[in-house]
C-alpha cells in the first residue's frame, strides 16, 4: 500500500512539473508586444502608480546619506493574466535606487493586460522611478 501510495504521489509530481514546464514554455513562446490596440493598466491609472509609489518605496540610506537622487527607467513585460515578468533596469541612476525600483516594481498587485485584436497578449512597458530627497 505504500509503495502505491508513493508511486501515486511521485505520477503526481511529475505531471504536475511538466504542466508547469508547458506553460513557462509556453509564454516564453508568446510574442511580446511593444505597441497594442490597448495598453495594460495598472488599477487605478496613473494614479494608482503614484500612490503606489508613494506607499512602498523606501528610499535607500545609502543613497540619502550620500544626497543621491534620481531617475530609474525600468521595463518589464505586463503577462496576459496582468503579472509582471522580466523586470529590469533600462537606465540607472544609483546601485541602491536602481534595486529600490525594481523591488517595488515586482510588489506591485496584477495589472490590466494589454488588448490587440480583442485578444490578452503580452506587452512591454517601461516606467521611470523617480527618486528625489526633501
Amino acid at each position: 500500500m505504500k509503495k502505491f501510495l508513493f508511486m501515486a504521489l511521485m505520477a503526481i509530481f511529475c505531471l504536475t512539473t511538466a504542466s508547469a514546464q508547458k506553460t513557462v514554455v509556453a509564454k516564453k513562446n508568446q510574442k511580446v508586444y511593444d505597441v497594442v490596440e490597448k495598453l495594460p493598466e495598472f488599477p487605478g491609472g496613473m494614479e494608482g502608480i503614484m500612490k503606489f509609489f508613494a506607499e512602498n518605496i523606501k528610499y535607500p540610506e545609502e543613497a540619502k546619506n550620500k544626497g543621491v537622487e534620481g531617475r530609474v527607467m525600468v521595463r518589464f513585460i505586463v503577462e496576459t493574466d496582468g503579472s509582471l515578468s522580466e523586470v529590469e533596469v533600462v537606465q540607472k541612476a544609483f546601485p541602491s535606487l536602481d534595486a529600490e525600483a525594481v523591488r517595488a516594481v515586482k510588489a506591485m498587485p496584477n495589472w490590466t493586460p494589454g488588448m490587440q485584436k480583442g485578444k490578452k497578449v503580452r506587452v512591454h512597458f517601461t516606467i521611470p522611478v523617480s527618486f528625489k530627497l526633501q
